[in-house]
């Protein structure tokens, strides 16, 4: 290793420490004992191509999905065991109608299922998702550190902290890892980002993330607003962030004995082998 690339990790892995200590607080999510493979349900637009070709294959796994899928009709179809909120946005108390309604749909959830956020953003939740006795709500430590490989590797094998998490994704990768499951598989992960992102003739970025839904106007609009003020090298930077994290991944799940399979067709994840979903 050269000399600025040990300093260079020595100050992430103190950077890393200290937020450890600060932050990291303990992780209610335990390893279970699956039967079944997993089959994360990321919210790409070839998520419905998936579903149309592979709900069979799909009845048959563990289903973790994400942010807005309470939200589409096959949520009540497919069921579920696991579901993932990481962003800030969910839990604001001036949450817009889209957030509320998911909300209201967790509240309806009839199966088992494990309902993951963050640790300190489960007291935000409405009362009416804690008090539903199909869900089991668990807290994770979604706090980014990077460092030295056997720092990366105790904190994320602890479950005290996980590669960046630049979205949703990632955490759900963990999460998969930490639930114990050793064949996971990831689906609607297109990530196809640069192929919709340009600068308008006022010089603002504007970055269209489709779905395999339709999102509403006011979700449209919140996230053009989040993206005003930021600049070309600021968005290009967040994708670095998120591919890097999955390379950070991969290398932790080889070390942790997890086969991470990305069958999402033309997706842009260059860190995991391809392959279909088994059949």
């Amino acid at each position: 290793m050269k000399a600025s690339d040990f300093v260079s990790k020595l100050a992430s892995s103190a950077k890393a420490l200290a937020k450890l200590t600060l932050l990291s607080r303990p992780c209610s999510v335990k390893a279970v004992s699956p039967q079944r493979q997993l089959v994360i349900l990321a919210n790409g637009p070839s998520l419905k191509q998936t579903l149309a070709e592979d709900l069979e294959t799909l009845s048959h796994a563990d289903l973790l999905a994400v942010n807005f899928a309470a939200n589409t009709p096959v949520f009540s179809q497919l069921k579920p065991c696991y579901y993932v909120l990481v962003d800030p946005a969910f839990f604001a108390l001036d949450a817009p109608e889209n957030i509320r309604q998911l909300m209201k749909n967790l509240e309806a959830v009839t199966w088992p299922m494990t309902l993951i956020v963050p640790v300190k953003m489960k007291s935000r939740l409405p009362q009416a998702v804690l008090a539903n006795p199909c869900i089991t709500v668990a807290g994770i430590n979604a706090i980014g550190v990077e460092g030295f490989r056997c720092l990366e590797h105790w904190a994320f094998g602890r479950r005290l902290a996980m590669p960046r998490p630049r979205n949703v994704l990632i955490p759900s990768i963990m999460v998969g890892i930490w639930l114990g499951y050793k064949n996971i598989y990831l689906v609607g992960a297109d990530h196809s980002w640069m192929q919709s992102i340009w600068v308008d003739d006022d010089n603002n970025v504007v970055s269209v993330q489709p779905h395999f839904y339709a999102d509403d106007d006011k979700e449209r609009q919140r996230v053009t607003s989040e993206y005003r003020g930021y600049h070309l090298h600021d968005i290009v930077y967040s994708f670095y962030v998120a591919f890097r994290s999955y390379h950070t991944i991969a290398d932790y799940a080889r070390h942790a004995g997890v086969n991470i399979v990305n069958s999402t067709p033309s997706s842009y994840i260059d860190a995991f082998d391809r392959a279909p979903l088994p059949r």
